[in-house]
């Protein structure tokens, strides 16, 4: 695992605008850096992939037990939200993907930090953007990224899972927050659903509505939403009047409602709880860090790593933000490497059931938040 400088195309920010990356750079300071570059060997990106995969296998046996023992007060997961957890757990609707960070120094196995297995973003990056950037720049390297053509394969097989199609086919209606971030992984995705044969229409989650006598959700048109993909954290909706009409709806709603388990930091302590000898997770503990001497303080709910507090043996960096109402856990500090000066963490893309590429953040600091920057990668 290598950090190296790269020669950036002229035309990039044209390059990247065309594919659909319109958020690339900030006051002239490059979110999409293609200045610098990692290299991985084969060897490596097997053992990221086989720990994503294996860390799935345990996070989805983890929900299990936190719907069995009815942990959810230790996630702070309110009543509300219980029955649309469990009824989605049962009917098994289509799951189509999340994002693991890990941390990996190419030496030590790759360490668990999180799961943002509801709504992650970064995904246009690590799919589209910086496999255009291989070909250009590096032809005859290979890159851990199937992240495309997966999601387009995977549309495909929910076909039969989903409602039975209208006169025009299967619709999936596509809805995210009005920021640029989550509008633009939305229409991506909305992308790969439309080349596996579906039509798709885009709506603000503000536009969504309910018909109370026809009992089922409608778009402005008044057409029946009868498949949802919504960019929008379940932990909101199950708090809002949405979440009082997705029992009585018949409609499929992507990601499914047992995903917010898997989003909450409190999933953390409880696979430590269940698998304290993985090579792949940290030591993560609810109310107090216990005897670890270097930890971080994570709230059980939070976004682009607000509220994180870091204590190692030299510093203690409070975190800021308006999140950890619901609670905090504490999780081992992770040996993240430093390569001149930035600390790289792997936001390893499952697609259904199986992991099927990566992408890196690049941060000055220990916590990855949206000044991070999106490096790409290859491996020989």
């Amino acid at each position: 695992m290598e950090r190296k400088v790269t020669t950036e195309r002229a035309n990039w920010k044209a390059r990247v605008e065309a594919r659909g990356l319109v958020w690339h750079s900030e006051d002239e300071r490059p979110y999409w850096h293609e200045g610098v570059h990692y290299e991985f060997t084969g060897d490596e990106i097997e053992k990221i992939e086989r720990a994503t995969n294996e860390l799935h296998a345990l996070c989805l046996s983890a929900v299990q037990v936190v719907i069995d023992e009815k942990r959810y007060d230790q996630l702070g997961i309110p009543p509300t939200a219980i029955p649309l957890i469990e009824s989605s757990w049962e009917a098994e609707p289509p799951s189509l993907y999340g994002r693991f960070d890990l941390a990996y120094d190419g030496v030590s196995p790759p360490k668990m930090l999180e799961y943002n297995a509801d709504t992650p973003t970064s995904l246009l990056e690590a799919s589209v953007i910086q496999w255009d950037w291989m070909q250009d720049c590096f032809p005859k390297a290979d890159q851990f990224n199937g992240i495309h053509e997966s999601l387009i394969s995977l549309w495909r097989e929910f076909q039969p899972y989903l409602p039975a199609p209208g006169p025009d086919g299967h619709i999936v209606h596509f809805s995210s927050m009005d920021n640029v971030e989550d509008a633009m992984t939305s229409a991506y995705l909305a992308e790969t659903a439309a080349l596996a044969g579906y039509r798709v229409k885009m709506l603000a989650i503000d536009d969504l509505g309910w018909n109370d006598l026809a009992r089922e959700f409608r778009d402005l048109d008044e057409e029946r939403i009868t498949t949802l993909f919504k960019l929008y954290p379940w932990e909101w909706m199950a708090s809002e009047a949405f979440a009082a009409h997705v029992l009585p709806s018949e409609s499929v709603i992507i990601e499914p409602a047992w995903k917010m388990i898997l989003s909450n930091k409190g999933i953390l302590p409880i696979l430590w709880e269940l698998n304290p000898d993985s090579p792949y997770l940290l030591p993560a503990y609810f109310d107090d860090p216990g005897d670890m001497f270097e930890w971080v303080k994570k709230p059980l709910l939070s976004r682009e790593g607000a509220n994180v507090t870091v204590h190692t043996m030299q510093d203690h960096i409070e975190g800021k933000g308006s999140y950890g109402a619901e609670g905090f856990i504490f999780q081992e500090l992770a040996t993240i490497p430093l390569f001149d000066g930035r600390r790289p963490v792997i936001g390893a893309w499952m697609v259904g059931q199986s992991a099927a590429g990566i992408g890196i953040r690049e941060s000055d600091g220990w916590v990855t938040d949206n000044t991070s920057r999106f490096v790409p990668h290859i491996f020989r």
